[in-house]
């Protein structure tokens, strides 16, 4: 793999560039998020004086003091402060901010439109967990409950059908040839990549439900997968097949980082059962995120709301899969883990110095599915790289296991093209790379290379 002293590594994307996406982000999307964190506060006021009584009404006027005053910060492009609220990766956090002084030199100080765009956004989340955290006995409220719920309720159709589906090929799955096997695991990959498109970090939590299922339509979305590896994906699974103590023949374990909670959480929980029901995998390893984050990220709360929700919905299908669901982290062939990692603004090439524990992880697994963009932009550094520049290349040496990224485009990072693929899109659509519309299924092996 090309060093890099041997691979020029192109700058981190940030707001420096006036009219940029990530620029257009930094002025008006990230704070609009921050005015409807505020106005989330705001309206809880009165459970919170239900709750807390007068202290709860003090902790809510502070932490939008602590809010307001960050929206200041950002909108004026202050210097990014260091955390002070002690948590356990506090230092962890403040480091990092002194790494990118020491890379942005002394000239001037990070700030929010002067540093890298993925650094910065990170930070905004971790600052508003810092208001809240900062003013018990609100430490625990989660200001992106309401939008996160709403996308799961509002997409019920959608799930009604998807969980249908699910049982439809559960009902014969050992009779299936390799042949049908490969065609359902196609068509659930593709649900859970369509699925992604339900985020609420970039509608600047807008609703953005899933109405109809993605499987009914996946045949006209085939234009829209940019790079689709597929094949290579089954070939990996099925290369890491082994007998196992139950007889079976499958492969040890598919990790999924996940994105967005609601449906697009739904579309990974039934490709897990997928997996494991299909016999292509004996375990699945959740990754969610510690704290909330990105508006519509999946927490452990999440994540067992989202598994209640199913076992207690009026739809026979789907409150089945809940219950095979909760059974199936009960005996531990599903688990939840949340590394604090996922919730720092590395670039994922860090994480065998950064997180060698998480690191070591993601080493036990057959395969490693990224979803969303956010993961991607990590996968990537958020750099500027050529379209044409490998996914390889891109990764800069992270390659824990044979890993792929399932992403919907939101951000203007996109590798691993044709030549002349991107060019071609750019005088077709000049928003293809962020409205959504385009997508990956993009493979990397460090295994066979």
């Amino acid at each position: 793999m090309a060093t890099d002293q041997t691979m020029h590594v192109p700058p981190s994307l940030s707001a420096r560039v006036v009219g940029s996406f990530a620029y257009l982000t930094v002025r008006d999307r990230l704070p609009t998020i921050l005015t409807k964190v505020v106005d989330t506060i705001h309206r809880n006021k009165n459970k919170f004086f239900e709750e807390y009584g007068e202290v709860g009404i003090q902790a809510e006027k502070q932490a939008i003091s602590l809010l307001s005053k960050l929206r200041n910060e950002l909108q004026t492009d202050k210097p990014v402060l260091a955390l002070t609220d002690g948590l356990p990766d506090t230092d962890s956090w403040n480091q990092y901010l002194e790494r990118q002084q020491r890379l942005q030199g002394d000239q001037e100080p990070v700030s929010w439109f002067k540093s890298p765009w993925l650094y910065v956004e990170c930070y905004m989340y971790r600052r508003i967990h810092e208001a809240l955290l900062l003013n018990p006995p609100i430490s625990d409220f989660d200001v992106f409950n309401e939008g996160k719920t709403q996308s799961f309720t509002e997409s019920s159709q959608a799930v009604m059908s998807l969980c249908t589906y699910l049982e439809g090929i559960k009902n014969n799955i050992d009779e299936l040839s390799k042949n049908s096997l490969f065609e359902h695991f196609s068509k659930l990959m593709q649900g859970s990549l369509w699925g992604n498109k339900c985020d609420l970090s970039i509608s600047a939590g807008q609703e953005n439900s899933q109405k109809t299922s993605p499987l009914d339509s996946l045949y006209s979305l085939l234009p829209f997968i940019l790079v689709d590896d597929t094949k290579r994906v089954w070939s990996a699974l099925i290369s890491a097949q082994r007998p196992r103590e139950s007889g079976k023949t499958t492969a040890d374990r598919v990790d999924i980082v996940l994105d967005n909670a609601g449906f697009e959480l739904v579309t990974d929980l039934v490709l897990a059962d997928f997996l494991v029901s299909s016999g292509l995998a004996r375990q699945i390893h959740f990754h969610g995120k510690s704290i909330p984050w990105f508006v519509s990220d999946v927490t452990a709360k999440d994540f067992q709301w989202t598994i209640q929700q199913a076992m207690a919905t009026n739809h026979k299908w789907v409150s089945k899969c809940g219950v095979q669901w909760q059974r199936y982290l009960k005996e531990g062939m599903w688990c939840y883990h949340d590394h604090p990692f996922w919730t720092q603004p590395h670039e994922f090439c860090d994480m065998a110095a950064d997180a060698p524990d998480l690191y070591t992880t993601l080493q036990g697994a057959d395969l490693v599915l990224f979803k969303g963009d956010l993961n991607y932009r990590k996968l990537t550094g958020d750099r500027d790289w050529e379209h044409t520049v490998s996914f390889e290349t891109a990764l800069r040496g992270f390659g824990p296991a044979p890993l792929c990224s399932l992403r919907t485009l939101k951000a203007n990072i996109q590798v691993g093209l044709q030549p002349g693929q991107g060019e071609k899109l750019t005088s077709q659509d000049p928003s293809w790379m962020t409205s959504g519309k385009y997508a990956v299924i993009q493979f990397h092996n460090p295994k066979s290379e």
